[in-house]
């Protein structure tokens, strides 16, 4: 089980966090889907796949169904030939499925067991989120990620780094100045240098 977020906090911060990640995909150019991004061994399409692939996942886990009943079918990538069109279609449906009428409070049946749909809303807000900085990283977009998501993707992650940590899929938190602003604290905590990635 994962730190307390109500339902509906974890609604609006899904949304939100989505549309952050949801306007980077909109500003990739058509040369860059081959970059390379601060997620090693990943392209902008490898991470744009990965993001996608969660909200595949989503309209499935919040139904009730369970990762065997998806089984393979959202193996590999599912970008296809358009994956701009691809990932409006992957976020759409999702943002669907999480606003339904009770899917929030549901139970939702995830690889390291049972938890709320609240805190797996949540994990995926906060992995939109990281994820946006990554992909804006990696285009040469704007970095800067909204405060008030920072700071609530900071409030939840604080409960929950441990237990992510010692299941290894976070790295390591690099070292950060004393008076670092919040995103670059919480960059850290999702093992991320703020700044130039290329130069870490």
């Amino acid at each position: 089980m994962t730190a307390m977020t109500s339902p509906t906090d974890a609604v609006a911060l899904y949304r939100a966090t989505s549309e952050v990640f949801h306007e980077k995909v909109h500003s990739i150019r058509d040369d860059q889907w081959d970059a390379p991004t601060p997620c090693p061994d990943w392209t902008v399409r490898d991470l744009v796949n990965h993001v996608a692939v969660e909200d595949m996942w989503a309209p499935h886990l919040l139904a009730g169904e369970t990762m065997t009943d998806v089984g393979d079918a959202l193996n590999g990538d599912q970008l296809g030939n358009d994956p701009v069109t691809t990932w409006d279609s992957a976020i759409a449906a999702a943002r669907r499925s999480a606003t339904a009428p009770g899917a929030a409070e549901s139970t939702v049946h995830l690889s390291y067991g049972d938890d709320r749909a609240s805190a797996y809303l949540m994990q995926l807000a906060a992995d939109h989120l990281i994820h946006a900085w990554d992909l804006a990283s990696a285009i040469g977009a704007d970095q800067h990620l909204p405060d008030h998501l920072v700071q609530a993707c900071a409030d939840w992650f604080t409960e929950v780094e441990p237990m992510m940590r010692d299941a290894g899929v976070i790295a390591e938190r690099p070292p950060v100045a004393e008076d670092a602003d919040a995103q670059t604290r919480l960059l850290a905590a999702f093992g991320r240098r703020a700044g130039d990635w290329r130069t870490a």
